[in-house]
């Protein structure tokens, strides 16, 4: 079974039991402040998973595209990716701990014939704060798995949740690969590989505050994920998922041009320039920079040119893994052939850029490197030869030695007013935060984006934008900077608007009726035949999964701060309610 058939079972199964397959959202989550990237099939959910109404019901399912950084230093090993697609089924409110498990078991062992016995399962082994979860050990008993195969493991290995807002126990799905235990304790959670993950039912049935308090929720959902390479794997009766279909021909394009191929550095290429490859070719996207998603996508192109370096050969490969990667997903994700020659363009912009220094680079690092590397160091690095500071602690490890990290931000606080976050292991979803001030902000985006049209008058659209309840940010298409009296019309008009105490509404129609209504649906690819269009009275319509202000008086007085470019024929602007 390869991929894509895996994936069409998957959805088929699920649609079969009553859910509506929805699509993916793209790989840079929209008003999201806690998160680079998505890191999970959950994420653009959670508005929903807190109580919006979804407008294709109450049972989703999909495959999502996912990122993630958190574990970068175990990529080259049998199961740890950057870039990766995840399967998954939701209940918003309807079936819970009882039907998810059994469904799950059901599509392992009847559709893709995987040996019940092969099977092991963890389930929350309780604690001070919420109880064990016996109901989802006897269900795991009533559907045939012995108890000695169910392990109970506390919160580290099976709770999942927000900082705050909905969380719960899960119940993860381990098969056992057949390697040999490491040890007499080897269970499922062990990082040596006998047992493999590859399915996680999260229940999440309390809400957690922010003072550490757990209190029941009125709507219990369910949250389950599947990673598409490593079920591929385990299908294939392969080692690693880079033994699998999706990586062999991109593992082939290294190995021929290397003389001593290191196994760890051609995964590393590989993986760090396919993640690169979705990060450009994404529908919102980003481009290498030095903080944010920007510094995430340097970080990984750069780490796959200093690889190269180390197997001795040209950077030229990098050229063919897109092209390949490309080839690899162009039927699932056709947008990636669309913007084969800008990806190709962006990735080479940053190869010469760093190649240029990477010498240098190197060559100072040796200097340094006789004794543990300070703070100054570090930053002098990467201030100087765009040395990300986690390729000088990788660096420095490999010679045995340490990495002032601390010092190193330190130095990078005095120079820079936005911290990095590569890691993105802290993260919620959607319109995350949807206290009243998000919410608010979130309906003045609205007046804002129509606002610009109004003004504007040249086909304005949307970017991209960011919402935290003390600020939003909105990303246009543009080709030049606003003038002061444009910046004082837009903010005039939304004023004017809010003054004008104009009802906020929300109709469910498909996505052909909302686009005949005359609503903006930027990222359309995203929606499914449902949607939600929420209108504003006379003044704007949108398709959107909310939530917004009832009404736009709410709102209060509304003030742009900044307006800047980001790009060629992108402009930003940051605003806030007064």
């Amino acid at each position: 079974m390869d991929a894509g058939k895996l994936i069409k079972a998957y959805l088929d199964f699920f649609k079969s039991k009553g859910h509506a397959v929805i699509k993916g959202a793209p790989l840079v989550p929209e008003n999201d402040p806690s998160v680079l990237f998505t890191t999970a099939g959950m994420h653009p959910l959670v508005p929903f998973l807190l109580g919006e109404p979804h407008p294709q019901g109450r049972r989703l399912t999909d495959v999502q595209k996912c990122l993630r950084t958190g574990d970068i230093d175990d990529v080259g090993d049998d199961t740890h990716l950057t870039f990766f697609e995840m399967l998954g089924n939701w209940s918003l409110g309807d079936y819970f701990k009882k039907e998810s498990l059994a469904w799950s078991f059901e599509f392992l062992t009847k559709v893709l014939k995987i040996n019940p016995d092969k099977i092991f399962v963890t389930v929350f082994e309780g604690d001070k704060i919420v109880p064990k979860d016996y109901e989802s050990f006897n269900t795991w008993i009533k559907l045939g798995i012995p108890e000695e195969r169910i392990y109970f493991l506390p919160r580290d290995d099976n709770w999942w949740g927000l900082e705050t807002g909905p969380c719960g126990p899960d119940s993860e799905i381990f098969i056992d690969s057949g390697k040999k235990e490491c040890s007499k304790n080897c269970k499922p959670g062990c990082s040596c590989g006998k047992y493999v993950e590859v399915w996680n039912n999260v229940f999440m049935e309390y809400n957690k505050d922010a003072k550490n308090n757990y209190t029941p929720l009125a709507q219990k959902n369910v949250d389950t994920g599947m990673g598409v390479e490593r079920m591929l794997a385990m299908l294939e009766n392969k080692k690693s998922v880079y033994d699998t279909e999706l990586f062999t021909p991109l593992i082939r394009i290294v190995e021929k041009e290397c003389k001593k191929p290191l196994i760890k550095s051609v995964r590393v290429i590989v993986d760090h320039v396919r993640a690169a490859t979705f990060i450009l070719g994404d529908e919102i996207g980003a481009l290498p920079s030095r903080i944010g998603r920007g510094y995430v996508l340097r970080r990984l192109i750069r780490r796959a040119i200093r690889h190269c370096k180390l197997l001795n050969i040209s950077t030229n490969v990098c050229n063919e893994l897109i092209n390949e990667t490309i080839n690899i997903y162009k039927k699932r994700y056709s947008l990636l052939a669309k913007k084969k020659d800008f990806i190709l363009s962006e990735f080479d912009k940053e190869v010469k850029k760093f190649s240029l220094t990477l010498d240098k680079g190197l060559n100072v690092f040796e200097k340094l490197s006789k004794k543990n590397v300070s703070g100054k160091d570090a930053f002098l690095l990467y201030q100087s030869y765009g040395f990300p500071a986690e390729m000088t602690k990788e660096l420095a490890e490999e010679k045995g030695l340490k990495v002032d990290m601390k010092g190193f931000n330190e130095e990078f606080e005095k120079h820079q007013t936005l911290s990095r976050k590569s890691a993105g292991n802290k993260f919620k979803g959607g319109l995350a935060n949807t206290d009243g001030r998000t919410v608010k902000l979130h309906t003045a985006t609205h007046l804002l984006a129509q606002a610009l049209r109004a003004v504007l008058n040249e086909g304005v659209k949307q970017r991209g934008s960011n919402i935290t309840p003390e600020r939003l940010r909105f990303d246009f298409t543009f080709s030049r900077a606003l003038t002061k009296e444009e910046l004082n019309k837009v903010e005039a008009l939304v004023n004017r608007k809010i003054k004008e105490s104009l009802p906020v509404t929300r109709k469910e129609m498909t996505l052909e009726e909302a686009k005949a209504i005359g609503a903006q649906a930027e990222f359309s690819d995203k929606y499914g035949n449902k949607v939600f269009v929420y209108s504003i009275s006379g003044f704007s319509k949108e398709v959107c999964g909310g939530p917004h202000v009832k009404n736009t008086k709410e709102l209060g007085r509304f003030k742009i701060l900044k307006e800047e470019s980001i790009s060629s024929g992108v402009r930003r602007i940051r605003a806030v309610l007064e």
